[in-house]
């Protein structure tokens, strides 16, 4: 099912004379190379959208604190303006930008349609160079103004890094509420940012390990139910769900392959022992791929389906493993002291995030394919469960913070850690691919 935005949603270039300038490439000069470890934040000045009401500085405010979160990007204050915009068409005073140290400017416009929807303009501007890198509109539900806001800060991103952004997406995860004794735990939805939150589940039984489909309208979770957990499916916008199967063992840690068509996931026997498994979802045919006399746990598919890395204590105590994704030639990647748990491919195929135990910390990391180049990112009490943003530069993981866990971000260089809003405590979170 096609999310309710798309048919209120249209992007096209503006046609104004000016826009023309969007197709030509500014100076080289005015990008951000996120591939080189820190980098020092962009200054850029982003304008309230001229419009009728509120609405047009709260989008710029969106897409200010999105660009903020990501630290590549240093909003300038608003007090600093010398020039104020009331005509986005006409090009900014470029001096009275760059005297503010200004590099990149974001000039916009909010307006109603005769049939009721929202139009929403932008333009980026390089200050030096005083030409605009790109402009466009977008039309939408007035109700979907925040996902407007998010696409506008992706396509600034995108335009000022060459990377995709990852603000126009979603985060599903486990709501925790009550005692520490009696928690609820019910499966919840929001925007990255922590905006628009809501629950999916009644919370009557224990939840754990919510997963993205790619097509990004269906969950995989692992709920407590009955006698043993189990693993279902659950359709986002339309709150159906169905047993993902009726095995003789506990089943956990589900996720689903790249093309959406299986779920992989682990099988507890009764002699403690568990094993990974594949279900073709079409055909409900279940295929194992592991036979240790181990634990065999948590299954990550690499981006084009070929690999799956998992955790094992076929060795002695948990490291990580990968494998084809038939269950051949399994191999041992990590080596160093301590457990591994939790891997997760990004979505990039270059790294490996995992969570690592050692010496009383618990650290969030990443490693190359092969086990290279291991680099922890954060450490602490009770931190676990990293998941990726879809562009492969961000994970967002959840942390004990004393009275429950708590939900945090941090990019790959580890110094831009960002704690995400939630309502209750929070855990267990999954990264949605971008919305259509």
């Amino acid at each position: 099912m096609k999310n309710t935005l798309t048919a209120f949603f249209s992007i096209g270039l503006m046609a104004a004379g000016i826009a023309l300038a969007a197709v030509q490439p500014a100076r080289a000069q005015l990008e951000i190379d996120i591939t080189q470890g820190v980098v020092e934040p962009m200054p850029i000045a982003i304008t309230d959208f001229v419009s009728s009401g509120s609405q047009g500085g709260e989008i710029a405010a969106v897409v200010a604190a999105d660009l903020k979160r990501s630290g590549l990007f240093k909003p300038i204050d608003k007090g600093a303006f010398i020039e104020k915009v009331s005509n986005p068409d006409v090009a900014p005073r470029f001096n009275d930008w760059t005297v503010i140290n200004a590099q990149a400017l974001v000039t916009g416009r909010v307006s109603q349609e005769a049939d009721g929807r929202l139009r929403a303009e932008f333009r980026l501007w390089d200050t030096f160079a005083g030409q605009q890198l790109i402009g466009e509109q977008f039309f939408a539900n007035p109700t979907n103004w925040r996902r407007v806001a998010h696409i506008i800060a992706d396509a600034i991103y995108e335009r000022l890094t060459g990377e995709k952004g990852y603000f126009d997406t979603r985060i599903v995860y486990v709501d925790e509420s009550g005692p520490k004794n009696g928690r609820v735990k019910r499966l919840a939805i929001m925007d990255q940012d922590g905006a628009n939150q809501r629950t999916l589940t009644d919370g009557r039984s224990i939840v754990m390990t919510p997963r993205f489909s790619p097509n990004r309208q269906e969950i995989t979770y692992m709920s407590y139910e009955g006698s043993q957990p189990q693993v279902y499916l659950l359709q986002i916008e339309t709150g159906q769900r169905e047993l993902v199967g009726n095995f003789p063992g506990m089943t956990f840690a589900p996720r689903f392959s790249p093309d959406g068509q299986k779920v992989i996931m682990s099988l507890m026997r009764e002699d403690g022992n568990s094993n990974i498994y594949t279900m073709d979802l079409r055909s409900r045919n279940t295929t194992r791929l592991t036979n240790s006399n181990s634990i065999d746990t948590s299954p990550s598919y690499s981006p084009d389906g070929s690999r799956i890395v998992f955790t094992s204590d076929r060795g002695g105590r948990p490291h990580i493993y990968t494998m084809g994704a038939d269950g051949s030639n399994p191999q041992r990647i990590s080596f160093g002291d301590g457990t591994y748990s939790t891997p997760v491919w990004s979505p990039r195929g270059d790294l490996i995030a995992f969570t690592k135990q050692t010496a009383g910390e618990f650290q969030i990391g990443v490693m190359r394919t092969d086990g290279s180049g291991e680099r922890i990112l954060s450490s602490g009490r009770l931190q676990e469960g990293p998941t990726w943003a879809p562009n492969g530069r961000v994970l967002m993981f959840f942390r004990e913070t004393g009275g429950g866990p708590k939900l945090f971000s941090i990019d790959l260089t580890g110094r831009n850690e960002q704690p995400i809003p939630t309502p209750n405590f929070a855990s267990d979170p999954a990264w949605s691919p971008l919305l259509d």
